[in-house]
């Protein structure tokens, strides 16, 4: 498929109600998502409080209900190195070989992270700057869109 093509193809996409399209043949496999991925946010509301007239005397009860405690939500800290374009997240440069970083591991600049593949070109994603892996956001071979986060870092 050349660029012409795919460029009608996305504007096809983009102009319908279509979220997600999946092509797949022998030579080639086209996936184009659109929107965000929906986001939840989970939260216990507090417990609900039961008022008595004045006077009145409640008989204990067998069980007490146990207090409700909110679920903060888990926030990773440093910055979030994100994914400049669209493709497939590789860890390593081949299947068998070691992963380019581990969590823990200090980069410098302009060390290789990681490489997204798009439309079978390998794009070397590097450091910005020295920095500390904290945490790898993707899978290897798992398919990144455009601004996900790669990798979580705290900047040295």
């Amino acid at each position: 498929m050349d660029i012409k093509d795919l460029r009608l193809l996305i504007k096809l996409v983009t102009e319908t109600d279509i979220t997600e399209f999946e092509m797949d043949n022998s030579d080639e496999k086209i996936i184009i998502k659109r929107g965000q991925k929906p986001e939840y946010v989970t939260f216990a509301a507090p417990a609900a409080q039961q008022y008595a007239p004045s006077g009145y005397q409640q008989a204990p009860t067998a069980t007490a209900a146990a207090p409700v405690t909110p679920v903060a939500p888990t926030v990773e800290v440093g910055d979030t190195l994100n994914s400049p374009i669209v493709g497939t997240f590789y860890a390593a440069p081949g299947p068998e070989a070691a992963p380019y970083v581990t969590v823990g591991q200090v980069v410098e600049k302009g060390q290789v992270l990681c490489i997204v593949e798009a439309m079978k070109l390998m794009n070397e994603i590097e450091a910005e700057c020295k920095c500390k892996i904290i945490k790898v956001c993707k899978d290897n071979a798992q398919a990144v869109e455009f601004g996900d986060p790669l990798f979580v870092i705290q900047k040295l």
